[in-house]
């Protein structure tokens, strides 16, 4: 349950109250009392309400990944593998959340009837890590996919730097080195784009709609053309990222523009409080400084 259905039951927690009284079921310590195989939303959902779903790591509950000693000093939603590991022969594990770092690719389904078929079906495609990636609007009416996410372009043992899949797992790993901080950056650019796509999915039906009832060959050109540029320049984007979060935290520093100045301002963030203690408690007095210069 804890591995399985523990994410199910992070999903509908999100949308549906009353989900409490499954969290042990959820834990895995009450498997008779069983979740129901699905639920009614509170409210009709949007595509950014399951967007959200897709980035669940148990935030807001008492699983919530960054609230362990496993989310080290940068409160990281990250587990690496295997999932379970033993210590003096007893068996342990980690969470495995709804967001994981080994996703390869996610998609939300929106389907509307009320449309002709290839402009009513939208896949908000996206690749790596759900938390940080960007979910990119693919009509199912497009006869092409964007060089960027297409078949080819790089592999799992061989790097593409015009590949989606290369370049957000670039960006993704880097912040995994300082997560709270990093994922705070990527989340404006995510939530700028995401946020322009939904904006314009009313203006693209409508236009792709009169066209179709024209010409439904143009109306598949016109959203060929819409999502492979969407998609392409979310890929440059990332990549302008990836070059932004590598300036601005080389070295564990945090560095700012100073005005018009060449070198920034140098800021050292350190950890949190926590994480020294936690030194603490386990060093003693080792690091304890005695005076003198430093």
């Amino acid at each position: 349950a804890r591995f399985c259905e523990a994410r199910v039951w992070a999903g509908f927690n999100q949308v549906s109250s009353g989900m409490d009284k499954y969290a042990d079921y959820a834990k895995g310590h009450d498997l008779k009392n069983r979740m129901p195989l699905w639920v009614k939303p509170d409210r009709k959902l949007t595509v950014r309400d399951v967007i959200g779903m897709m980035r669940d790591y148990y935030q807001g509950t008492e699983l919530d990944m960054t609230k362990d000693v496993g989310a080290g000093p940068y409160q990281s939603i990250v587990r690496w593998r295997p999932m379970t590991w033993k210590v003096d022969g007893e068996t342990y594990f980690h969470e495995r959340a709804i967001s994981t770092q080994q996703t390869g690719f996610s998609f939300v389904a929106q389907s509307r009837g009320w449309l002709p078929d290839p402009v009513g079906g939208i896949l908000w495609f996206s690749v790596d890590d759900t938390y940080s990636t960007v979910y990119v609007p693919m009509y199912c009416g497009i006869t092409q996919v964007p060089e960027t996410y297409a078949v080819g372009n790089g592999s799992m043992m061989e790097f593409s730097d015009n590949s989606a899949f290369w370049v957000f797992n670039q960006v993704s790993n880097l912040a995994y080195t300082r997560y709270k901080d990093m994922i705070a950056d990527i989340q404006k650019v995510q939530s700028a784009l995401e946020g322009k796509f939904i904006s314009y999915t009313d203006v693209v039906d409508k236009a792709a709609v009169e066209l179709y009832q024209k010409d439904p060959a143009k109306a598949r050109e016109f959203l060929t053309d819409y999502s492979v540029n969407q998609g392409n320049s979310t890929v440059m984007r990332w990549k302008e990222l990836y070059r932004y979060l590598f300036t601005r935290y080389l070295d564990g520093n945090v560095k700012v523009k100073d005005g018009n100045n060449q070198n920034p301002k140098v800021k050292f963030p350190g950890y949190d409080e926590s994480y020294y203690r936690m030194i603490i408690e386990k060093t003693g007095d080792k690091f304890k400084y005695q005076g003198g210069s430093h």
